[in-house]
């Protein structure tokens, strides 16, 4: 484990909490004294902990922020060239486009992990975090599906369902579902705080849900959403034309009802895939159209639950 924050802490405590042999390292001292304190095998050299990897054919998860992951990667090119390599980054266009230039012979497999809270660090670090979770694992035209499926495994191993999506379907989702949240929070808690006192002693349940995420460290904030630029810019566009027509009718008319109304219908959309019947199925990994039908499972909503040695099981709603 390279990265020793919230997710990489998290992932390092849920691994050896299921038997798996893991190490790690960050460039926090902080971080590492402090996950060796608690026990575990935990360093701030990178590069040793990579060259332990090259030796013991283990896989990397990369748990850096993205404006660090072209340096690590450039470190992983000299010390674990060929390794089986996964991250758990919030965008993955730019990481594997970076992944494919900068450790052009690593068995490169994408992965987002989609668990978090507002707080960073190892201390923040919960082995519990990915239970339940969606966790997507990225399937390329060029994607191995031998070192998809060792990834894949992993998510399984600690709780997680397997979305598979490529990159770019990823990055277009969590600009909408997360990135757009996490700059609308933003937006209403300076516009909140902007209130001054009274706005602040009468805040209750609406804003303080509504803001959470704007508790996140700031320079995570920035990585992702910068980071996810070309597929936010255009759903930014989306919700501003949104709010344009909720001003406007609330300018000439008074009335709020097609706005109001399309937000509780998007809620319900949430509430009823939640409680969609589900319906089994499994995709051969060694078949010709494998990766077609991982994704066409993904793309569907659907999750992959189970691996045997060449067969994913999953199910779709």
């Amino acid at each position: 484990m390279i990265g020793l924050g919230l997710i990489g802490g998290s992932v390092l405590r849920a691994a050896a909490a299921v038997g798996r042999g893991v190490w790690g390292a960050t460039a926090s001292a902080a971080d590492a004294e402090a996950a060796a304190a608690d026990g575990f095998d935990a360093s701030t050299d990178v590069e040793a902990a990579l060259r332990r990897a090259a030796e013991r054919d283990a896989l990397v998860v990369l748990a850096v922020p993205l404006t660090a992951v072209e340096e690590v990667l450039r470190a992983v090119d000299v010390c674990a060239p060929s390794c089986l390599l996964t991250d758990v980054t919030s965008v993955k266009t730019g990481v594997l486009t970076a992944a494919r230039a900068f450790a052009p012979n690593a068995r490169y497999v994408g992965g987002h992990p989609m668990a978090g809270t507002a707080e960073s660090g190892w201390r923040a670090g919960d082995a519990a975090l990915f239970g339940g979770a969606a966790w997507v694992v990225c399937v390329e035209d060029d994607t191995d599906l031998g070192a998809w499926a060792e990834v894949a495994r992993l998510a399984i191993d600690l709780g997680s369902h397997v979305v598979p999506l490529t990159a770019a379907t990823h990055d277009e989702a969590v600009a909408r579902i997360s990135h757009l949240p996490h700059l609308l929070a933003a937006v209403l808690a300076a516009v909140g705080a902007d209130g001054g006192p009274v706005a602040m002693a009468l805040a209750a349940g609406s804003y303080t849900d509504g803001t959470r995420v704007a508790a996140t460290r700031p320079a995570l904030v920035r990585a992702m959403t910068e980071g996810n630029r070309e597929a936010l810019l255009p759903v930014i566009d989306e919700a501003l034309g949104r709010l344009g027509a909720l001003r406007g009718s609330l300018a000439s008319t008074g009335g709020l009802a097609v706005s109001i109304e399309s937000g509780y219908e998007g809620a319900q959309a949430l509430a009823a895939a939640r409680q969609a019947t589900l319906s089994g199925v499994r995709v051969a990994l060694g078949a010709p159209d494998a990766r077609d039908g991982l994704r066409a499972l993904g793309e569907r909503g659907g999750r992959i639950t189970s691996l045997t040695e060449d067969t994913a099981v999953g199910e779709v709603p």
